[in-house]
Order: structure tokens, then sequence, then C-alpha cells
């Protein structure tokens, strides 16, 4: 069977590509590499947050059924579109595509309420980033809102709203290739449980996901010891898509040797599981101290939020003796450590001296430790209140690298410390599009008739690091026009 639009992939880029083709009129086919039962791309693994442009709460009431209690209580702060623009250059040391910044910015809070009309439901995000100020429920990060059941909820909103509107879905069904003629795209091959398979359309959309867990193409892009690192996600995003579009001649853009990588678990799996989703992260490092094989410090742990900090600090992590770090708090701020620190599955040790804890941190030199730590403490400022709210000023003075927030001198009993290792998300290479339309520009930046681009695989947005909460509203944004896009194409 024919149709207009065949979607390459399943998560929520996809199911937005494939939603939009279809609201536009299209017939539309996804072809899922995954069973049924792990399809949904990384998306699955999110923990659902977003980072999207609001000015005052009536733009939120867009998105959720805010009680008069719950807005009377609430300090939701703003994220203007100047404000997003702000963080999404800083982090990305003003390398972010102009183009396919706008759209993603000016669209994003669009794009959510289009998401609510499809059957999203959407929440403030009180458990990881509010907390009580003056007497008020204060959102921090300019991320209040999330999606109900994080990213495993959103797949399964969209999943419901695919099957609504009449999308047809192939599962275990691995695209290898395009079919295209040197003049237009007009299908893909593909293996489907293990049989070659030819799939035709008028229009093509490629939403599979990065290389990130190809640990050949990590180790080519990325470099030596990339190929060691845990895989946060689905195994599923090999760079099938990206290595088809290449092959016609698509023009790859973006930070080919960057990443989305984070704090994980020492001993997590090779590849995320689909039963403890995002919760082998670990990003409450700000209160605490992070710990090389030396017992060295190596990065400001308190130089922002951990949302402007996470997606570039498993880079530094991957890059110290060992690959690895420990995390080490007091009991002073056990109760704001996040949920993933409870979970069953987790590398942890405890002591109550600072001395029994050396002993205990495997791998680290304990003198080493012990002397950081007798230097950091002589450091952070007492005149300075601790506030985790809030950029609370309270930081170190004489040591390198310094803490800039959140500084608190390691005195207190029990002590807790947490291995991590280097989690990578997703790769931040990708192909170049038209933002107008999603539609893939060859190497001579003309567009490809027929091919089209979404989600992870769009490259120009993300370089050394990322903004928490961008990625799924990324997605979202990018999957629509390209869905669009492909269905006006016919």
């Amino acid at each position: 069977m024919n149709y207009d639009v065949i979607v390459v992939g399943k998560g929520n880029a996809a199911l937005c590509a494939a939603l939009a083709a279809r609201e536009n009129g299209a017939s539309v086919l996804m072809l899922e590499a995954a069973s049924e039962e792990e399809s949904g791309g990384n998306s699955r693994f999110a923990g659902g947050q977003l980072r999207l442009a609001f000015s005052t709460v009536d733009d939120l009431k867009r998105l959720s059924d805010l009680t008069d209690e719950e807005i009377a209580g609430s300090d939701y702060g703003t994220n203007t579109q100047e404000e997003f623009y702000d963080d999404l250059y800083k982090v990305t040391n003003y390398r972010t595509d102009a183009d396919l910044a706008e759209s993603l910015i000016t669209q994003s809070l669009d794009v959510m309420v289009w998401l609510r009309t499809k059957g999203v439901k959407f929440v403030p995000s009180y458990a990881q980033f509010s907390g009580m100020l003056n007497g008020k429920r204060t959102f921090f990060g300019r991320m209040p809102m999330e999606v109900t059941g994080g990213g495993a909820g959103l797949v399964d909103f969209l999943d419901k709203a695919a099957l609504r509107a009449g999308v047809a879905i192939s599962y275990n069904t691995r695209a290898v290739s395009l079919i295209y003629d040197g003049e237009k795209v007009s299908g893909v091959r593909a293996q489907q449980n293990g049989k070659m398979t030819e799939f035709r359309a008028k229009s093509v959309v490629l939403a599979a996901g990065g290389f990130e867990a190809n640990p050949e193409m990590r180790s080519r892009y990325l470099g030596p010891g990339w190929d060691l690192v845990k895989v946060r996600g689905t195994r599923f995003n090999q760079g099938d898509g990206l290595k088809m579009a290449l092959d016609v001649g698509a023009a790859p853009y973006g930070n080919w040797t960057g990443c989305h990588a984070t704090g994980w678990d020492l001993n997590a799996p090779e590849f995320g599981d689909v039963n403890v989703g995002d919760q082998f992260q670990k990003h409450s490092y700000l209160f605490g101290l992070l710990i090389n094989a030396e017992g060295k410090r190596f990065v400001d742990e308190g130089a922002e939020f951990h949302l402007m900090t996470y997606a570039k600090y498993g880079k530094n992590v991957q890059q110290q003796p060992g690959s690895f770090a420990w995390q080490v708090f007091d009991s002073k701020v056990k109760h704001l450590l996040r949920s993933e620190y409870r979970i069953k599955f987790v590398t942890k040790v405890t002591a109550n001296t600072l001395e029994e804890l050396a002993t205990k941190l495997e791998g680290v030199n304990p003198e080493g430790f012990l002397k950081t730590v007798c230097e950091f403490n002589a450091a952070v400022r007492k005149d300075v209140k601790f506030d985790h709210v809030i950029k609370d000023g309270k930081g170190t003075v004489g040591i390198d690298p310094p803490k800039t927030n959140w500084a608190q001198v390691l005195d207190t009993p029990p002590y807790e410390a947490y291995a991590t290792t280097c989690g990578i998300t997703f790769s931040f290479g990708g192909l170049r599009i038209d933002r107008t339309t999603g539609q893939v520009l060859d190497v001579h930046l003309k567009k490809i008739p027929g091919l089209y681009c979404a989600g992870e695989m769009v490259g120009g947005l993300f370089y050394f690091n990322y903004p928490g909460g961008t990625g799924l509203v990324s997605g979202a944004v990018f999957g629509r026009i390209a869905g669009r896009g492909a269905a006006a194409a016919q």
C-alpha cells in the first residue's frame, strides 16, 4: 500500500509529525525499529520537563486548569521569549542557528497548546522545580510546567492520539535506505522482521534520533573514550536516519563533535531501562561536591541551576581519570536530593566521618579527597545565607575551581556519596533543514524533494551544552513543522 507520508521513528517528534500530517489530510505510515513494547524512542526516557516561552500565568492556563488557590499561592516566574533567547544563546556560546531558534522559541507555547488538543496533559513541576520562598511556592529554572507521567506519559498520550487519527504503525521495521532516483525521495527500504521490504510514499519524514546508541559512530564523531559511555535512552538510536540522509546528499549541520551527556549511575546498564526511566541520573550535584579519582574537584558545581549545566557536565566526568566521579553530600542537604537518589538501583556509600568516607570512595585517592574537603570548607563564605530556591551567591573564596552558589561546609554526618559516570542522551550533530517546512537541504543548500526531518536529527540548535527541558519542545515544534510540510508537498 502507498501512503502520502512515511515517518521514520516513533518518539515525540515522529508522533507530532505524523499527527500534523494526518490533520492536514495525508495518509500516514510510521516505521518503528523497536517492538511495540520498546517503542517511543528517547522520548520515553525523558523527564517530561518543558522549556517554553511564557510571560504570565495566563499563558500557563492555556496548558493546565490551574486553580485560583494554586495561582494565589505560587510564583511561576517568567520565561519570556527574550529570556529563552538569552539562555539558549548563552549555553551554546552564541552558536545556535538564529532561524531555528526563532522557530523553536516563538512556536513553543503554541505547539504545547496544540498538544493539549491531542490529549496531552500538563501539570506544574511541583516536585523537582519549586520550593517555598517568602511564603509562596516559587518555581526556579524558568520551567514551571511538565507533562503528566514524564516522557513515557507523553508518548502514551501521543500514541492514543495517533490511534484515534488513523495513523498506521509498523513495528520491528528498521529503515535502511531511502528510495531516491536522484531527483526525489519516494519511499523507504526497510528490514521488517528479517525481510527487506519497500514502502512507497509521496514524502518521507526522518525522525529516528541521533547516533548516541552506536559506539562506532560515537568514537568517530565524539572522539576517544566515547565508545565506553552509558546510553541513557533507547538502544535503537543507531544513526540510521542520519546515514540514510547523508547517502542521498543531505547537508550535515551543527555540532557533530558535541552531545547531551550527564552524570549517570556508575553501574547502570549499557542502555536505558524503560522500567527505571531517567532515574539513573544524578542531578543534585549543585548541593555537594564532585570528586574525581585524584580526590579533586573539577567543575563549579554551583555555577547555575542544574538545568543549565547538567547536559555538559557528563562530558567533564567522561574526561576524568577512569571516567567516573563521586557526588558527596552531608546530611544538611539530604532532604534536597532529587528522587533519583532514593531508587533501589543506586551506587551509594555512607559514613559517619569524612575519614571513613574517604576509604569507601572506590577508586579515589583518600588523602587527596580529605585535602580537597579541608580546603573547600575553609573557602566557603560564612556571611551569605544558603537558599536552594535562588542563586544565593553563597560561594567560595580563593580556590579553583570556585563554587559560585549553594556552597556549604561539609561537616554534618552521616555523609553520603554516589558513584557516577557519563551517560549520553543524544548527539547534537544533525541535518540542515528549511525551518519553515522541515525540508532537508542538500550539501549545496537546495531542498531535497520529498525529504523532511525532525527531532534529534535537526542539526544547528545545540552546541556544547543544552538548556534543560528544550528537547521535548523542540521535537514537538519541528515535528509539527515537518509533518505539515510533508503533507503540503503532495
